[in-house]
C-alpha cells in the first residue's frame, strides 16, 4: 500500500488512527476534511505528510492530540445537534400537549430555585459556585464565575419574600467561592472555572459586582473589600467617553458591547454602599454612552455577543435593565424615556402567545424562527418594570404573556436534572444553548415571575375596599 510505503512505523500509526472508534463520527459528521482527505484520499496516491529528515512525524504524541481534538470535534456536534436519548426524549416531549402546559408562578419560582440549588451542588469543579448549565448531551457543566455572581441577588430575595434560611446559606457558599477566585487586580475572569485563557473581563467582574454588593448589604462587611476591589477595577480601566474596551472577553467577537450598561448596574449597587468613590459617576457615563447606540426606532448597536447587526433578546435584555437600573438610581426622566422607546420597539415583535424571536434585527423584526428564553424572561421583566414605572398597561400585559410563554416550556416532572430548569431556546434544538439549560436563564425567571407575583399581589390589594383595610389586623 502507498500509505504503508512512506517510512517504518508509519503505515501502523495510520492505521491506529483510521482505525479509531473516533473516527467513524467524523466521517459521519464531515469534519475534520484535511485530516480525513489523507486518511481516506478520493484519488489514492502518496500522502502529503510533513517530514522532517525523511522521516514521518506523525508519532504516538501527535496521534493523541489528533484524538483530542476529534473528540471535541464529536462532542461539539453531539451537542449541536442533540444526539442523545435525553436530547431526543425533550425534543418528543415538546412536540406534545405537555410540553405546552402553563404553571402557577409561586410553582414556577419554588422549582427554579430548587434547580439552581442542584445546579450548585452538582458542579463538575464542586466548589460553591453554579453549574454553567445542564446539557441534554453531556451533563453538567463547570461553575461559572459571571452568572453565579448574579443569581445571588436572587437567592437573598427570594430568602426575604420565603423565609427559606437555606437560601442564604447557598448565597454565602456562592459569595466565598467567589472571593476565592477574586484576581489580585479585583476583576474576575471570563468564562467558566477551567477554561483558558483566564484574563480579567470587563463584563464578567461587574455582574459579580451585583452578587458582592448584595453580600455586604446581607451579610456584613466580610465581603466589602472583594466589592470595593471589583468596583474600583471597573472605574479604573473605564475609558473616557464611558465605554469599556481594555478587558473585553475572549469568549465572544471583539468590539465594543452596549449591553455592558448591565455592568453599570453592578457599579450602582456598589454605590449604594460606597457613595464617595465615584462609582456612581462611571456608571452614568457608560449609560449615556450605551444610549449614543441607540437608532431612532430605540433599537441598540453593538449588542450581541456574536452578530450585532441581528442581537439576541438576551443582550438587549441587558442594555435595557441595565439602563432601568440607572434610571432608578437617578430618576432621569430621559433614560426612562429612551428604554421605553426600545421596549415599544421590541413590543412589535412579541407575538399573542408569548413568543419572541430569538434575534431581533434594526427595524424590531425577528430573524430566527426559535425563541431565547433567557431573553424572553429578562424583556418580560422589563416590561414589568416600565410598567410600574409609566403606568403603561401594554407594559404589563406583554410582560406576563411573556412569562407564561416561557413557563409553557418548563418541565416539572421527568429527570431532576432538568426539573424547574429554563431551556436556551425554544424549541430546545434553537440556535442559543442548544440542548442546554443554563442557570442564568432560570435566573432571569426567577426575577420575572417574582416580580409578576409582586405587581400581582401590590394590585390585589390596592384592590381591596377602605373600609376592609382598615379593618384587617395590622401584625
Amino acid at each position: 500500500m502507498a500509505l504503508a510505503s512512506r517510512s517504518p512505523g508509519y503505515g501502523c500509526l495510520v492505521t491506529k488512527v483510521r482505525d479509531h472508534p473516533l473516527f467513524t463520527p467524523i466521517l459521519f459528521f464531515g469534519c475534520c476534511d484535511k485530516l480525513r482527505s489523507t486518511l481516506f484520499p478520493l484519488n489514492p496516491g502518496p500522502p502529503q505528510i510533513p517530514r522532517v529528515c525523511g522521516r514521518a512525524i506523525l508519532t504516538e504524541t501527535l496521534l493523541s492530540g489528533l484524538a483530542e481534538r476529534v473528540r471535541k470535534q464529536v462532542l461539539d456536534l453531539r451537542v449541536r445537534y442533540g444526539i442523545s436519548a435525553a436530547a431526543r426524549a425533550e425534543v418528543k416531549r415538546e412536540r406534545g400537549a405537555a410540553g405546552h402546559q402553563d404553571i402557577p408562578v409561586d410553582v414556577a419560582i419554588s422549582e427554579a430555585l430548587a434547580w439552581l440549588g442542584r445546579a450548585q451542588d452538582h458542579s463538575l469543579s464542586a466548589d460553591g459556585g453554579v453549574a454553567r448549565h445542564y446539557c441534554l448531551v453531556t451533563g453538567w457543566g463547570e461553575s461559572y464565575p459571571e452568572t453565579t455572581g448574579y443569581i445571588i441577588p436572587t437567592l437573598i430575595r427570594e430568602a426575604r419574600i420565603s423565609g427559606d434560611a437555606s437560601l442564604l446559606v447557598r448565597a454565602q457558599k456562592m459569595l466565598d467561592w467567589l472571593v476565592s477566585i477574586q484576581m489580585l487586580c479585583g476583576a474576575f475572569q471570563g468564562g467558566t472555572i477551567g477554561e483558558s485563557p483566564v484574563v480579567p473581563v470587563t463584563f464578567n467582574t461587574g455582574q459579580s459586582l451585583m452578587g458582592l454588593a448584595a453580600g455586604v448589604s446581607e451579610f456584613g462587611s466580610s465581603y466589602r473589600k472583594a466589592m470595593v476591589n471589583a468596583a474600583d477595577w471597573l472605574v479604573a480601566t473605564q475609558d473616557s467617553d464611558g465605554c469599556w474596551r481594555k478587558h473585553a472577553t475572549p469568549f465572544a467577537a471583539p468590539g465594543e458591547k452596549s449591553y455592558e450598561a448591565h455592568v453599570s448596574w453592578g457599579l450602582l449597587e456598589a454605590a449604594r454602599l460606597e457613595p464617595e468613590r465615584g462609582y456612581a459617576e462611571a456608571a452614568m457615563r457608560n449609560m449615556h454612552w450605551a444610549l449614543s447606540q441607540q437608532n431612532s426606532g430605540g433599537w441598540f448597536a453593538n449588542c450581541c455577543l456574536s452578530d450585532p447587526g441581528n442581537p439576541l433578546t438576551h443582550t438587549l435584555g441587558y442594555v435595557l435593565r441595565g439602563l432601568i437600573a440607572g434610571y432608578e438610581f437617578t430618576g432621569d426622566a430621559k433614560i426612562l424615556q429612551e428604554v421605553r422607546r426600545a421596549a415599544e420597539g421590541a413590543l412589535t415583535a412579541l407575538r399573542p402567545d408569548g413568543f419572541l424571536p430569538g434575534r431581533l434585527d434594526s427595524q424590531w423584526q425577528g430573524t430566527v424562527s426559535w425563541a431565547c428564553l433567557t431573553g424572553t424572561a429578562q424583556m418580560a421583566a422589563c416590561w414589568l418594570l416600565l410598567y410600574r414605572a409609566t403606568g403603561d398597561v401594554r407594559f404589563r400585559k406583554a410582560g406576563m404573556i411573556a412569562n407564561r410563554y416561557v413557563r409553557s416550556t418548563v418541565c416539572l416532572d421527568g429527570p431532576l436534572e432538568i426539573r424547574g430548569a429554563v431551556k436556551g431556546s425554544f424549541p430546545v434544538s434553537g440556535g442559543y444553548a442548544p440542548y442546554q439549560y443554563p442557570n442564568w436563564a432560570c435566573k432571569f425567571f426567577i426575577d420575572s415571575n417574582s416580580l409578576e407575583r409582586t405587581i400581582c399581589e401590590e394590585e390585589s390589594e390596592a384592590a381591596v375596599p377602605i373600609y376592609a383595610r382598615a379593618a384587617s389586623p395590622t401584625n
